[in-house]
């Protein structure tokens, strides 16, 4: 083992490490990476830069202005509201109607504007149809992950894949070719959800004419007891206090102690802060009552009540006090709002709240003005705002009608460009197509010019761009000869099969344990090496490996739309893995099946 050799595992294993414990941003811990490659000599200061000058990369930095310009003109909330059933029926046609067109606009949209302003109204529209919005958020997730493995600009480890196949020599992927396979895994998952959806999601299964109150989100609030009232000394019975309406004691704190009062009794005392639970319209009614105080409010009490209201939101990346506690990042002097609650994990955390620290994808239940959302509410340092009301709205519908025109022409530019590249040889970069949709978004107003730069992730770009100046690294040290040898010898019986199973098996565990785009990254220099030891195609390599990356069914960290959903429905890991699994395995065997007969070896 070269001294090479020996660095490039170290940086592998700081990469997992750094991923698994959220040591860094993503961006940044591929960017230490690649950094540490070039300082030692074993990439070129070309190959580091070589990503940042891709034009993928630079294809998935202008559709985040595509995507921000179409959110802007509310077009994806009013198809949201236009297309769900006006009528209650069985899980089994309605998840597929629901899932059908997220997955259409995510082949050409990026997945989490689509999601983040979709589950505002599928949340509302949940509760209207007396439906348990955990039975829906899920497959909202899972079906942008099918429009998205669809495409080529559908998801950005597609387009990493497809720039590492041009930096190597060979022809990339069309816009559609990946779509040979994902129409069929995407179909697959519909009927998975419409079948077993109901019976595996969490909550309440949904029954065409059930009248019964279904799994209505609920919010928790904390109270004090007022010094002179009327509740110390009288007695919860079954979780229910009298002249409370409409809430439910969830639990008493008493002493640094949580009593949960179950289906006994338990006698208040002086001092004891009570957890309740109810729906978001008993927030005026606790904070207009006479005997409680809402707990964490001192900043907003010369406020007059009936101004307040409930926001939740979902920390981004960019959101300033990541890292810092409630106490070092003081909300009310940044966001004239007061932290009720965070989620984490799917778990109310209520222990040492002023202590905890920030986290990208915690859910924060804040109180605050109409201000809020004027002000921040389209902000990127908040993944989602406000979602127990409709996203706001343009009054007029000329914008979205602009950018549907706008949205439709370029997804025709594409196509002809493709069609076009098929009879003649001629090819236009898709970069043309998006860099003109953008351009037209702002010259109409619709994508606001000041500060433009706010709507890119930036992190992500450099991630990717990193992650070529990584897969670079591998294969100059010789790893990723020594891996394909090790892949062939343990599957030669059954030879290119074998190989091709193992780096998908292999990029779907990095998938769900990093992210989609490092774990591409990692596995595609073995997938060519593999393919030159065998003299085989290593086309249905790459693939598996694009399919692979684009298929997170079981985590929250490979996907952001993942993370998301999981912070606002409140899921356990658990809840990914029981409705996942059996996703993922049948993806893996039609991928594994279908693969070599689309593109033969």
């Amino acid at each position: 083992m070269n001294i090479d050799i020996l660095i490039a595992i170290i940086v592998i294993v700081y990469i997992l490490a750094a991923f698994l414990f959220q040591w860094l941003r993503p961006g940044l811990i591929l960017f230490s990476a690649a950094v540490i490659f070039l300082a030692t000599g074993i990439i070129s200061a070309q190959e580091m830069i070589r990503g940042f000058s891709n034009p993928g990369v630079l294809t998935i930095g202008v559709l985040f202005l595509v995507n921000e310009g179409i959110k802007q003109s509310g077009l994806i909330t009013r198809l949201a509201q236009a297309y769900l059933p006006r009528k209650k029926s069985r899980m089994t046609f309605m998840l597929p109607r629901i899932m059908v067109p997220v997955s259409f606009l995510s082949a050409f949209l990026n997945n989490l504007p689509i999601v983040v302003n979709t589950t505002p109204i599928l949340l509302k529209w949940a509760k209207m149809m007396n439906i348990p919005y955990k039975k829906l958020l899920i497959p909202l997730a899972y079906a942008a992950i099918f429009g998205g493995m669809c495409t080529l600009i559908g998801t950005s480890s597609n387009l990493v894949v497809h720039g590492l196949m041009i930096e190597n020599g060979y022809k990339g992927f069309h816009l559609f070719e990946l779509a040979k396979l994902g129409l069929i895994i995407a179909a697959f998952g519909f009927i998975y959800m419409s079948v077993l959806g109901n019976r595996l999601l969490p909550g309440q299964r949904v029954l065409a004419k059930a009248k019964k109150k279904a799994g209505v989100k609920d919010y928790y609030y904390n109270v004090l007891l007022n010094d002179d009232s009327h509740f110390i000394g009288e007695t919860i019975n079954n979780g229910m206090l009298n002249s409370l309406n409409g809430l439910e004691v969830y639990s008493v704190e008493r002493d640094g102690k949580i009593i949960r009062p179950g289906h006994g009794q338990l006698t208040l005392l002086p001092g004891d802060e009570l957890l309740l639970t109810g729906n978001s319209d008993r927030l005026n009614y606790i904070l207009t009552h006479k005997e409680i105080r809402l707990k964490g409010v001192d900043f907003l009490k010369d406020t007059d009540p009936n101004e307040l209201k409930n926001y939740e939101v979902v920390l981004a990346p960019r959101f300033p006090g990541l890292g810092m506690t409630l106490t070092e990042f003081n909300f009310f002097e940044h966001f004239n709002a007061a932290v009720l609650a965070v989620h984490r994990n799917g778990e109310r955390i209520t222990a040492n709240l002023n202590k905890l620290e920030l986290r990208v994808g915690d859910n924060l239940v804040l109180l605050a003005t109409d201000h809020f959302e004027k002000n921040w509410g389209s902000r990127s340092m908040f993944y989602l705002v406000n979602y127990m009301q409709d996203m706001p709205v343009e009054k007029t519908s000329r914008k979205r009608w602009i950018a549907l025109f706008i949205l439709l022409t370029m997804v025709a530019g594409i196509l002809i460009n493709e069609m076009v590249s098929w009879g003649f040889g001629v090819r236009l970069n898709i970069f043309v197509m998006v860099a003109v949709a953008a351009m037209l978004l702002v010259w109409t107003r619709i994508l606001p010019a000041q500060n433009y730069t706010k709507n890119i992730t930036w992190d992500l770009l450099i991630a990717i761009a990193s992650a070529f100046a990584v897969s670079a690294a591998i294969q100059n040290t010789g790893i990723a000869q020594a891996l394909a040898r090790e892949f062939i010898e343990t599957v030669r019986s059954l030879g290119p099969w074998g190989v091709l199973a193992l780096l998908y098996l292999f990029t779907t565990v990095f998938t769900e344990i990093i992210s989609n785009n490092a774990a591409v990254a990692l596995v595609f220099p073995v997938a060519i090496v593999a393919a030159q030891m065998l003299n085989v195609d290593p086309k249905p390599f790459f693939v598996a490996i694009a399919i692979a990356g684009a298929s997170s069914f079981m985590t929250a960290r490979g996907y952001r739309a993942n993370l998301i959903i999981k912070s606002i429905g409140h899921y356990s890991a658990n809840d990914f893995v029981r409705i996942g699994l059996p996703l993922q395995v049948m993806v893996f065997i039609l991928s594994v099946l279908l693969i070599p007969y689309i593109w033969s070896f």
